[in-house]
């Protein structure tokens, strides 16, 4: 089931066997049968932790989301809240607790699991209602890192850059550096670290202070990671804002990725028929696990989306030769043989079929007008072209009243390819969105200010061109098919984020030392001492492992420009990725909306 987890240089099977061990421990406390009430945001990362199998193994006969109102009917000895600690919450739970029948025969004993901690707020509260004396077990598990892939690490705090950036609350630095605690306590110490940034710096000082308040923790396990390097995302505002053009970033963009899921519409994967022109087509969308634990999409998932479609057609002959060869097998044998091989062959047959169908429904948008005008311009100014004046597109597309969400995209990215915009210009675009779209807007142009992603050039040069260059942030011979630089991603804009990684890994840091100054926050490097007998000797050709942890999110196109600088055959590294959330542009600029509902006149 797990496979796709210990297939990378370093085995995350042990990561989420931990987190299981942790679960199961929680439901043995509570004996007898139980159902367990849901906080419908975490079903999604608990999925990735353990299956229904694994919960009805401990006695979970019934699940239900969370909402107010008598909980359903259930013959159960146990109910069990599994929530994030938020005040919202806390009502729903008081209201369900309340409405329950206490005449009836045999009671119900209620306990409460906070993910991914405990909160004294969140229990005062229950408290003031004058339930908290329900519950028999109020803990917490602490869900930080999950893993997605067998490179791919994420917590899935869909609030944490907001937090961070607009609000000044660190509590998902806390999760972050506990996560790092974690994984240190089942990999080895992490012997160098590297950040950049406000937020990293933070992560690293608190993991410090751990590592001294709690001296048990040192370990005598050989380290996997040699580096550890942490990024805040507001080093690199511009990545995220760009339209990804990787096949799995393009299906991120356009559909969605949650938890390694993907819907789709459905009328793509009908199963044709003869004879029955479009009768009874399927109405419910088309759920798609997305890991590496499928071949065919281990192999395109990081490449150019224009590279797609040729790796699909070879696919294709080679499964339909493999189907032919029944025909020349003539011996008991060799019958058996094939008979072996079908599975496999018919799996791959799905899989190529699933994969074709996405294709096209991704190349219908990507051979649009709009989307070709909508990524000139992005282009344009990832490039550096008439980043200071008002943009004609731009303008043509709030008249048309096109979605928010892009004309935000397009206006935040070309205020930070111009380190600011003017004035005059950034009054225009404002006074523009509102009088389109509404008022109540304004607090959301509000918060894209705080987060640097929209402001007002101040004195200043524009250090952009400066950074652009001396980190190669473009390149206008980028080879789609067969890249040789990590551009390919974006079609020519590599993404400042991974060339940092990539400069730290050879030849370090010192020779970007100036481009480092004008990027926002400190940058600093730590050592972590390892005990005697435990520093690594690396034998010939064995490559290096670095965690790259992205504060703030990471795009999927970032993960297959890190993914394709550990495949080089020169790199000397190889990257394992995690993250605060995987994150696309749309579902960054929609964390950072408010929701202010226009007057009721």
């Amino acid at each position: 089931m797990a496979a796709h987890l210990s297939s990378g240089r370093v085995n995350l099977t042990a990561l989420r066997e931990a987190g299981r061990r942790e679960l199961r421990e929680f439901l043995d406390k509570c004996a007898g049968s139980k159902a367990i009430v849901w906080d419908e945001y975490l079903t999604g990362p608990f999925g990735l932790i353990a299956q229904y199998s694994l919960l009805k193994e401990h006695e979970v006969e019934k699940m239900f989301t969370l909402k107010p109102g008598r909980l359903p009917q259930a013959d159960v000895r146990n109910v069990i809240f599994f929530v994030r600690p938020r005040l919202e919450l806390m009502d729903i739970i008081t209201d369900n607790v309340r409405r329950e029948d206490r005449a009836r025969s045999p009671q119900r004993d209620f306990h409460i699991l906070f993910v991914p901690r405990r909160s004294l707020l969140c229990e005062q509260w229950l408290k003031e209602q004058g339930v908290l004396g329900s519950f028999v077990h109020r803990e917490q598990y602490s869900l930080d890192l999950i893993p997605f892939d067998g490179d791919l690490l994420s917590m899935e705090s869909e609030g944490a850059f907001k937090e961070c950036y607009l609000e000044s609350d660190q509590t998902s630095l806390y999760h972050a550096a506990k996560g790092l605690m974690t994984l240190q306590a089942l990999y080895g110490t992490i012997p160098q670290i590297f950040g950049k940034g406000e937020c990293a710096r933070h992560v690293a000082n608190m993991m410090i202070r751990m590592k001294r308040e709690f001296p048990g923790s040192q370990n005598s396990i050989f380290p996997v990671f040699d580096t550890l390097l942490l990024l805040d995302r507001n080093v690199d505002l511009l990545t995220p804002l760009a339209t990804q053009l990787t096949y799995e970033g393009l299906i991120d963009e356009i559909y969605g990725i949650q938890n390694t899921y993907v819907k789709l519409p459905p009328e793509k994967f009908a199963p044709k028929k003869q004879g029955e022109g479009g009768k009874d087509l399927p109405t419910e969308p088309k759920k798609l696990q997305l890991n590496s634990a499928e071949e065919l999409y281990a192999e395109i998932r990081d490449k150019n989306f224009n590279a797609v479609g040729s790796v699909l057609s070879k696919k294709a002959k080679i499964i339909s030769a493999a189907f032919e060869e029944r025909h020349h097998a003539k011996t008991v044998g060799e019958i058996k043989q094939f008979v072996s091989q079908l599975p496999h062959m018919q799996a791959a047959r799905s899989s190529l079929a699933n994969h074709t169908s996405i294709a096209e429904l991704i190349k219908d948008i990507t051979t649009s007008e709009d989307f070709f005008d909508n990524l000139t311009v992005e282009q344009e100014f990832m490039s550096g072209i008439d980043t200071d004046k008002v943009n004609n597109y731009i303008e043509d597309c709030i008249a048309q009243k096109h979605s928010l969400i892009k004309i935000l995209r397009l206006v935040c990215l070309q205020s930070v390819c111009n380190n600011g915009l003017k004035q005059k210009v950034l009054d225009h675009y404002k006074r523009e969105i509102l009088q389109t779209y509404g008022y109540e807007h304004i607090l959301t142009l509000n918060n894209l200010e705080k987060a640097g992603l929209l402001k007002l050039q101040t004195g200043g040069r524009n250090n952009y061109p400066t950074i652009r260059k001396t980190l190669r942030l473009w390149m206008d011979d980028v080879n789609e098919q067969n890249p040789n630089d990590i551009s390919y991603v974006y079609s020519g804009y590599a993404p400042l984020s991974v060339r940092l990684a990539q400069l730290l890994a050879r030849p370090g840091w010192r020779s970007i030392e100036e481009v480092l100054k004008m990027l926002p926050g400190p940058h600093f490097e730590e050592r972590q001492q390892l005990p005697t007998g435990l520093q690594k000797k690396r034998q010939h050709g064995e490559n290096r492992v670095t965690l790259v942890f992205f504060l703030g999110g990471v795009t999927y196109a970032e993960i297959a420009a890190l993914r394709f600088l550990s495949q080089m055959e020169d790199g000397g590294t190889e990257y394992v990725i995690a993250t605060t959330k995987l994150i696309n542009g749309t579902t960054w600029i929609k964390s950072l909306m408010e929701k202010l509902e226009p007057a009721p006149f």
